[in-house]
């Protein structure tokens, strides 16, 4: 069969994306690049196609070139960091998986898929070395690293029971150090949590230092940790990492089931032997850091979807918190609002005086999906451009306007005056959504809480609220 792209169109096609493409024979010349790759040195693909990989890459060796390692061992080498100075002597930093090429059994060249992240790189760098002079041990520095974790738990609103034992559990957690997991869905204020456990504990006056393990690529997170030393690998300097830099406080991790699984296994012998080792240093260096991980999802879960290793998962869950959703806090919500609103008059210069009776039924029929942040940026959205001094329902976000109430394919019915209450009015209506779609999705909760839009936790703990006694998951 014909090819439906001509070489021409290929090669369009392939000069189009943002990762570089480079083939090199068994000699190591360049015999194809796109136009990414011959960016990463500044030059046109003419000028480098023809070329010895080595000529046009002049800081690496025949032992730290990834395509030249490739052809010499006939394996493929997958998301690998290498630093090198390009033709400019710009300092470049890719992530590189590399193939081996074969023809009739017999091995011809090597093809290499190269992604740029020296913008990363720098940015981190400068993060990590501003956070070095911030914790330099200096008297003068004390209050900025008080001011690093700015909640405490004054700063967690609610009066709900979920609240108050999320916080009683929490001030326990903050009196040890002991590594602690907070869980729970988006927008529900997991940082918020960690750093009131950091201001409330003895490490409060030292550094509280947090990293997003997804924020980064893999390949450059190690480095970031544990730092490096000149030599580790090309163009890299003597640089601590984040665990030396939050020695006697606190490091929080976040999304750590984001963290690639050889990289746990490294992050479990730190907390075993409170020792870190920079990448590509033979000496130890002893280190004091509380960690507390967070996630958005159940650590069971992660563990069972390979997300999260099972040793790190029991060596981190020594203290476990789940944070409960927006849906779960009924007793919250107007709390919440009365917060927002206060906080934003002071923010903005407004003085608005609340919410009239129509928009709040609005908001309380929402599933808030986005939890606590859902709500406090939809009122401050509000606040910015409505008129008047009360939020009705025209200033509310359209899709909130409309309201789950409008959809009218659930097959529920209101009977009005066999009810003493509005809260069982409502209750009962929501018992019967919740069954009829429960039914329909044939006993499957997942399915259902994707059918009503709600976290699958929420749905789960309605379920009992409401004592609907149902089979068994399918």
């Amino acid at each position: 069969m014909d090819s439906l792209l001509s070489k021409e169109d290929m090669e369009a096609v392939l000069d189009i994306l943002d990762e570089g493409i480079q083939v090199v024979n068994l000699e190591g010349i360049i015999v194809y690049c796109n136009e990414a790759a011959a960016e990463l040195d500044s030059l046109k693909k003419e000028e480098v196609v023809g070329k010895h990989i080595l000529e046009i890459y002049p800081s690496l060796t025949k032992e730290t070139s990834t395509l030249i390692e490739s052809l010499k061992t006939g394996k493929a080498i997958y998301h690998y960091q290498q630093d090198f100075l390009n033709y400019k002597g710009s300092k470049i930093t890719t992530v590189n998986s590399t193939i081996p090429l074969h023809k009739n059994g017999q091995l011809v060249g090597a093809l290499e898929l190269s992604r740029n992240i020296t913008q990363v790189r720098e940015l981190s760098e400068r993060l990590v070395d501003l956070q070095e002079k911030i914790y330099a041990q200096k008297p003068s520095v004390s209050k900025a690293v008080k001011g690093t974790a700015r909640y405490t738990f004054d700063d967690i609103i609610g009066e709900s029971p979920e609240i108050i034992k999320l916080k009683h559990q929490s001030m326990k957690a903050a009196a040890t150090h002991s590594s602690v997991i907070v869980y729970g869905n988006t927008g529900t204020g997991k940082e918020l949590i960690v750093q009131a456990i950091h201001n409330a504990s003895e490490r409060r006056k030292k550094p509280f230092i947090a990293q997003n393990c997804a924020a980064i690529p893999a390949a450059l997170l190690e480095s970031i940790l544990f730092g490096t030393v000149k030599g580790s690998f090309t163009g890299a300097d003597h640089r601590p990492g984040l665990f030396e830099l939050a020695n006697e406080g606190t490091l929080f991790l976040d999304e750590i089931n984001s963290m690639p699984m050889e990289l746990q296994a490294k992050l479990l012998r730190v907390l075993e032997e409170r020792s870190i080792r920079r990448v590509g240093d033979i000496k130890t260096r002893e280190v004091n850091v509380r960690i507390i991980a967070a996630m958005n999802m159940d650590p069971f879960q992660a563990v069972h979807e390979k997300k999260l290793r099972e040793d790190l998962f029991y060596r981190l869950n020594v203290v476990s918190l789940r944070l409960p959703d927006l849906m779960e806090r009924e007793n919250d919500f107007s709390v919440l609002l009365t917060h927002f609103i206060n906080n934003f008059n002071r923010k903005l210069s407004k003085n608005i005086l609340g919410v009239t009776p129509e928009a709040l039924q609005k908001l309380k029929n929402h599933s808030w999906p986005g939890n606590v942040r859902e709500l406090e940026n939809i009122i401050e959205g509000m606040m910015n451009v409505m008129e008047g001094q009360w939020i009705k329902i025209e200033d509310l976000p359209y899709y909130l306007q409309r309201g789950k109430g409008e959809e009218k394919d659930l097959g529920t019915e209101i009977v009005l005056g066999a009810h003493t209450s509005l809260r069982e009015l409502m209750n009962s209506v929501e018992k019967q959504v919740i069954a009829s779609v429960f039914e329909e999705e044939k006993g499957n909760i997942t399915k259902t809480a994707e059918r009503l839009s709600v976290p699958r936790q929420t749905l789960q703990y309605r379920l009992s609220k409401l004592g609907i006694e149902l089979e068994k998951e399918k």
